[in-house]
């Protein structure tokens, strides 16, 4: 349990694993992202620090590898760690990168939160479905999320009642929208008033893929062109993002 340096300025822990697809050091394949969409190709997660430094991979590998390997073994270890002492009213960020990428592996974390009342959980996530399914009908109290726009199940989305997140070009575009930044702390995401934007990480290549867009518009664009591209081909019915 650690947290980046913007995390610990407010006091925020964290625990994460890889950012989407990729290869382990021994062969082994894995996508911890599998609703991502747009967002991929402007994904922080996937350059600066989290691949130039080694050993951060290498450390986020092993997060995943004991989740993958051992889940019943992990989730013990957890439950050790979270029951220091100075967990004690603390906030831990699930995930600054990758996502709850299947049904058993959130279920674990649904046990530890409920086990561990004294720690407040939250993240941001892209698996709607997932989440609707198996998070709202009964949520650990300790638990906050946002949904964040840019992947595959936007449309599945209530921009009135659900709790969403967006990426804009610059910070001021947040505020020129009408949305909420959660810049100052992180925290604002899940407790701050909504909806909620935040400013593209100042990474050249990536805001120049993001071209002045917000990711939901990028996700957008994407989904109409793919409805376009299934209309063309002989004998296939378009049905959306999938």
């Amino acid at each position: 349990m650690d947290g980046n340096e913007n995390l610990k300025r407010n006091g925020i822990l964290q625990w994460t694993i890889p950012a989407w697809a990729g290869k382990m050091d021994d062969g082994t394949r894995y996508n911890t992202c599998p609703s991502a969409g747009e967002c991929v190709k402007i994904c922080y997660a996937r350059t600066g620090n989290y691949v130039r430094f080694p050993g951060v991979r290498k450390r986020h590998q092993e997060n995943l590898r004991f989740v993958l390997e051992d889940l019943a073994g992990w989730e013990k270890a957890m439950l050790a760690e979270l029951a220091r002492p100075k967990m004690i009213g603390k906030y831990v960020r699930i995930h600054d990168a990758g996502d709850f990428f299947s049904a058993e592996y959130t279920a674990a974390w649904l046990r530890i939160m409920r086990q561990r009342p004294q720690t407040t959980f939250y993240c941001y996530t892209k698996e709607v479905l997932l989440f609707k399914e198996l998070v709202e009908p009964d949520p650990p109290a300790n638990f906050k999320w946002c949904y964040s726009l840019g992947g595959k199940h936007d449309q599945l989305l209530d921009l009135e009642t659900d709790r969403v997140c967006d990426v804009f070009p610059t910070e001021a575009a947040v505020w020129e929208a009408g949305w909420f930044s959660q810049e100052k702390n992180d925290l604002l995401a899940v407790e701050g008033p909504a909806p909620v934007g935040m400013g593209a990480n100042n990474i050249q290549h990536l805001k120049k893929l993001q071209g002045g867009r917000r990711l939901s518009e990028m996700q957008r664009e994407a989904d109409e062109a793919k409805r376009v591209r299934d209309a063309r081909r002989p004998g296939r019915r378009s049905t959306g993002p999938s």
